[in-house]
Formats: C-alpha cells, sequence, structure tokens
C-alpha cells in the first residue's frame, strides 16, 4: 500500500552486569543470545550501546526477514545478584528515516524580534530547529 507507513517497534529485555574487574558493564539480552551483546564503559554508556546493538541486530534481522522470537516477559525472566533487568525498546521504522537522513523543507513563523536577532547573530534556523526537535523528541 502506496503511502502507508508501518511503525516497527519492538521491546527487549537486557541483563547488564559488571565484568569481574569492574571496570566494564557487560549487556546481553536473554531472547537474542548469542547474537546480540554489547558492554559499556559505565551504566549511561552501557544503556546507550545496549539500544545501539539492539537496534542494529533488529534491522538486519529484518533486511534478511528473520522470524524474531518473541519477547520474554519481566516476570519470566530471572537474574542474578547484582545483575540489572532493563527493557530496550527500539523503533526500527525511526532508525530507518535517520540513516536515509532525507531533508524536509518546513515553513514556520517565529517573532520578528527573534528573526532579527537571529540574523544579527548569524543563526543557521535549520540547524537550531533540527538541535531543538532532537532534543525535544530525544533521539
Amino acid at each position: 500500500m502506496k503511502g502507508v507507513m508501518f511503525i516497527m517497534k519492538y521491546l527487549y529485555f537486557a541483563v547488564l552486569s559488571a565484568t569481574e574487574d569492574k571496570t566494564k558493564m557487560e549487556v546481553s539480552f536473554p531472547d537474542l543470545r548469542p547474537h546480540a551483546a554489547t558492554f559499556g564503559n559505565d551504566l549511561p554508556d552501557a544503556l546507550h550501546m545496549a539500544h545501539d546493538a539492539l537496534e542494529g541486530y533488529l534491522l538486519t534481522a529484518e533486511d534478511f526477514k528473520e522470524k524474531l522470537p518473541t519477547p520474554t516477559s519481566y516476570e519470566n525472566l530471572s537474574i542474578s545478584k547484582g545483575e540489572l533487568l532493563v527493557p530496550i525498546e527500539v523503533d526500527t521504522t525511526l532508525a530507518r528515516e535517520r540513516e536515509q537522513n532525507q531533508i524536509v523543507k518546513k515553513t514556520l513563523t517565529i517573532p520578528k524580534y527573534l528573526n532579527d536577532l537571529g540574523n544579527a547573530n548569524k543563526i543557521n534556523f535549520s540547524a537550531t530547529l533540527t538541535n531543538a526537535l532532537k532534543e525535544k523528541l530525544d533521539v
């Protein structure tokens, strides 16, 4: 169907645990073992890398039309002492659009004084709006 966009969102649980020497955080996905795994330098980095690894795995699986396992419910997953169970959500539709990075022309209205100040300060309005949208949408 032309013009219809299907949104592909997935949610899988990741298990995070510190390495033996406590210098890194290992990340694995119980439903996707042994194929999807990564690590981070600390918890925030591990969470970022978990999203990145899951996104890459899912995009590849979609490309090759692989059947994905149904995500296990958190009630049915067990973790060991010192491990964290974290839900990781990926929107592969958004990821594909981000990869294509097509530019769209928008017409918008702003107050004249902001336009004048922006021009006087050589502000790139497109870049400013893009950055503000990315921050607002957390992408």
